[in-house]
Parts: C-alpha cells; structure tokens; sequence
C-alpha cells in the first residue's frame, strides 16, 4: 500500500462518524481496558486521538505519537511498549494494521485502522478456565532448561502422561504449568504470549524469556489462590507480563538517571 495524506485512506474507515468510532471504542473499553498495562493505555488513547480526522484510521509515525505521550499526558511512554500495545490490540481484533511504502518502494509508517465492535458472542477472549483444586494437582518432577533449542523444530513431543506439548515450549515451563493446567493447548498459549510481549525486545536471551514465563506464571497462581477471579487466565497472564516488563522498563530509566545525575 502506497503512503500518502490521510483522506486517501477514508475508504478503510468502518465508522459513519467520529461519534460512532467513539461509542465503538467505549465497547470495546469495556471488555479490553483490564487486558492492557497503565502504559499500554496511554499509548491506546492517543493513538484513538490521532485517529479523528479520519475516524478509527491512523497514518501517523510511532516517533510522533510517542513524543505526544510525553508533551501531551505528562507520563510518556516507550517505542517498545507503543508496539506491543499494537500487538496485543490486533491479537484482541481490536485494530488491523497495514505496512505503507513510499514511490521510491522503501518502507514508511503503519496504517492502523480501528475496528467495529464485534457482535458478542463472536468475542474470542471471554473464555473462562477455572483453576483445579490443589489437592487434585499432580506435579511432575522438572529438569534443567537444554541449552540448545531447535526453533525450527514444531513436533509435538509426548509425555509420560500422554499430553503433547510442542518442543518450542521450553521443558521447565512445560513442567510447570503442567502442575495447574495438563492441557499442551494452554502451555502453548501461555508461552505465545512470552513470545508476543518480547517479540521487540532482541537483547532478551531464551533463558531471560523462560526466567519472565515462570515468575509471571507464579505470581498468577498466587494470585489465584489468595481468592483473586480470573475468568480468563492468558489475558490475565498477558497482564501480568506487561506489568513486570513496564517495571523493568522504569527501572531501567532510573538508573539511567542516577547515573547521569551522578
């Protein structure tokens, strides 16, 4: 798709109005306000407010709503969590994003084009897992993470048990999670949303990967088990990620901060 002014892009709007963008937004608030992180919000609403002159559709740069967090919202946010807000608004069905090309055929910025509410029993994340009773839980012993990994590699490997899980998911986890969920379709999902939240983060080793699934996956439980509801546990998890990586993110600043003032 070729970039160009925004009216060019009219024809991609699913809204009559702005005030009918606005009601659909309100909707999907509801259902996806919970799903995002502080962060993640801010950087929600101001691409919603950049998606006015035509409405639910954005061709602005990151770079530019990023800044405006920062001028605009007095807490500004990160390149790096501006894009997994994207991500995890197009997992939702929430927007669909397209890549746009200048004349000269190189890259420019997204289009992102917000979508209509869709009917409610069409809704994908209202699935509701309930946790099993604790004293149903069989544990399986764990072993060392292998150091090498084959990423390539999507067999479904069996277990003593007889679930299969896929050999991407590292065994630690597996083992893990298996103490709570023996399904290999939830391990899969719970490591998906490792891999989603990450995705941007190349200095993340598989090992600093497996180190954020556990302790987001262990703080979950914990939560579970002191009363908290969870209707939907790979949102709720997702959550948790976003959470503990937007406090990686601050302390990072921090200390970045106390070294420059020092």
């Amino acid at each position: 798709m070729k970039a160009g002014n925004i009216e060019q892009f009219k024809h991609l709007s699913q809204f009559q109005n702005l005030k009918d963008f606005n009601n659909n937004i309100e909707q999907w608030m509801i259902d996806l306000k919970q799903k995002f992180t502080k962060s993640e919000l801010i950087a929600l609403k101001r691409l919603i407010r950049f998606s006015a002159k035509v409405a639910g559709v954005c061709n602005a740069k990151i770079a530019t709503i990023v800044s405006a967090t920062h001028e605009l919202d007095g807490v500004g946010i990160s390149r790096s969590t501006f894009k997994r807000m994207v991500t995890k608004a197009k997992a939702f069905g929430l927007l669909t994003v397209y890549e746009t090309e200048r004349k000269n055929g190189s890259q420019s910025s997204n289009l992102y084009v917000f979508n209509r509410y869709p009917v409610k029993e069409d809704v994908s994340f209202s699935q509701t897992i309930e946790l099993p009773k604790e004293e149903k839980l069989n544990c399986p012993q764990t072993s060392n993470l292998s150091k090498t990994s084959n990423q390539n590699n999507i067999k479904r490997t069996k277990a003593l048990d007889g679930s299969f899980a896929s050999s991407r998911v590292p065994k630690e986890f597996r083992d893990l999670v298996k103490c709570f969920w023996n399904d290999y379709k939830v391990i899969e999902e719970l490591w998906k949303v490792i891999q989603i939240q990450t995705y941007y983060l190349s200095y993340y080793s598989q090992q600093d990967k497996l180190d954020l699934a556990i302790d987001s996956f262990k703080q979950m439980v914990r939560n579970i088990k002191q009363g908290r509801k969870v209707h939907n546990i790979f949102g709720y998890y997702w959550g948790i990620v976003g959470a503990i990586l937007d406090r990686e993110y601050e302390n990072t600043l921090h200390e970045m901060y106390e070294e420059y003032a020092s």
